[in-house]
């Protein structure tokens, strides 16, 4: 700053510059003999650094500032949004207590009816629940706190907000009679759309929705055909989402809400406005009676027309049932699901390695991975340690278009090889098995000649095997 003043006013005396320098001099005389010697820095002239040197300093300072600067405030952040969400949840148990005991959780009660039948009254909405959860936070069950978090979750921790959309369910729920659509048999024609598969990695319920086998015309005139075969519809998808809720668990600690992917592929295009309109429906009614029950909602498959009709319909849709979306072209159908879901638990026909009622592996049979670069070829090896043993193998490839061989090849040199398969561009999960007479090893070859990295998962077992013509040698 001295110097800088001494540049822009030259008719100042040189006695008063020279006594600044001096000063100045002196100060980083003390400062320097104050540094290890690691951290004092040589000079190129006398006692001023060079600008390279003032820029390394900025550069090894200004991090440690951005980091003191950053972390602290968030840390207090953190801690205040924590306070605000635990006196929100303290003030939504204290309305929804107030509501319960008197009487109004419901709405106002009816002053006409007589005493006795007030206090039954009073007593039966004490045993209220939700989801199998009680509501009546003076109960103490753990469930509650976290069904109440998600009505609060759902209105971004406005208390009054969640209060009145918790009252709105409750309304719902006994006029649509959700409490009794489990006994009911809808949709007899529709079990094979939807069906429930494993877990994600973090352990969501896994609810598959096909919507491919709608275009036959007969199945959808016979879902879609009238406005009672259509209300019928909406019912069916209720039924189905209380039959995930039973597969949750209102505990600390406990899995407490599902993953939804859907499936367009062979959808019907975008004409059948009959579904379009219940798809939308169907949507606005789960994020308005079921919140926070849907941890992410996965589409699949989903044609160009499809993304058109989704952004009309997210006007409908909270900024928070927005976000939870992700959509995959059928490119990416595999490579997606992989990101939420092992491959020993997605379906075969999505590229994973589940199979349904599977005699050879389990999902606790884990998969290996290996990675083919683009343009390169790749060899897994599995050891047949001793003869009569027969190896089962299953391998898939996250985007196949690959050429793929197998072949048994023999420790000892005298001994032929045997090609098992030899193949191209294949597009589903390969399983296969091989009795070896004697030790070897199954030697699986994938060539990709693509210009992207390709991913294989694999695995494989092996068992004792005795082969027919044994027994009937010993007969």
């Amino acid at each position: 700053m001295t110097e800088e003043k001494n540049e822009q006013n030259p008719k100042e005396g040189d006695h008063v510059r020279e006594k600044e320098e001096s000063q100045s001099s002196q100060e980083d005389d003390q400062e320097e003999s104050k540094k290890s010697p690691r951290e004092q820095k040589p000079n190129n002239s006398g006692n001023e650094s060079t600008q390279e040197d003032e820029e390394s300093d900025i550069e090894f300072l200004g991090p440690a500032i951005y980091q003191e600067a950053e972390t602290t405030p968030s840390v207090e952040l953190k801690q205040s949004d924590n306070k605000k969400k635990n006196k929100a949840l303290l003030e939504l148990r204290c309305r929804v207590e107030d509501a319960i005991v008197g009487n109004y959780l419901l709405g106002k009660p009816n002053k006409m009816i007589s005493p006795a039948e007030s206090a039954r009254q009073r007593e039966e909405l004490r045993e209220i629940s939700l989801w199998g959860v009680p509501l009546l936070p003076s109960k103490g069950h753990q469930g509650t706190d976290i069904v109440l978090l998600k009505f609060l979750r759902a209105k971004d921790f406005k208390v009054l907000e969640a209060f009145e959309m918790l009252r709105r369910t409750l309304k719902w729920r006994k006029e649509y009679r959700t409490d009794e659509i489990l006994e009911e048999e809808l949709g007899s024609d529709l079990e094979n759309l939807v069906f429930w598969s494993s877990v994600d990695k973090e352990g969501h319920p896994l609810c598959f929705t096909v919507y491919g086998p709608f275009k036959e015309r007969e199945l959808y005139k016979r879902t879609f055909g009238s406005k009672e075969k259509r209300q019928q519809f909406l019912r069916w998808r209720v039924q189905f989402m209380e039959k995930g809720i039973k597969k949750l668990s209102f505990k600390k600690g406990g899995v407490d809400s599902m993953v939804h992917i859907t499936d367009l592929k062979n959808s019907p295009g975008p004409d059948m406005k009959e579904l379009r309109s219940l798809s939308s429906k169907t949507l606005v009614l789960l994020q308005e009676n079921y919140p926070e029950l849907i941890q992410k909602n996965i589409v699949i498959n989903a044609p160009l027309w499809y993304y058109v009709a989704h952004v009309l319909r997210s006007r409908l849709l909270s900024q928070r049932t927005k976000k939870k979306f992700v959509f995959a072209r059928p490119s990416n159908v595999t490579k997606t699901l992989l990101k939420f879901v092992d491959p020993e638990k997605l379906p075969v026909q999505y590229g994973g390695l589940k199979r349904e009622q599977d005699p050879e592996f389990t999902p606790e049979d884990k998969a290996s991975r290996r990675s083919v670069k683009a343009n390169t070829t790749a060899c897994i090896e599995i050891p047949v340690a001793e003869g009569g043993l027969t190896l089962v193998w299953e391998l898939t490839v996250v985007g196949w278009d690959v050429s793929y061989k197998e072949e048994f090849v023999p420790d000892d040199e005298g001994s032929y090889k045997i090609l098992l398969q030899n193949k191209k561009r294949l597009g589903q999960c390969v399983r296969n098995s091989f009795y070896a007479n004697e030790p070897g090893k199954i030697v699986i070859t994938i060539e990709n000649w693509t210009f992207k990295n390709k991913r294989v998962l694999y695995r494989s077992k092996s068992k004792l095997t005795v082969p027919v013509y044994r027994f009937l040698f010993n007969k």
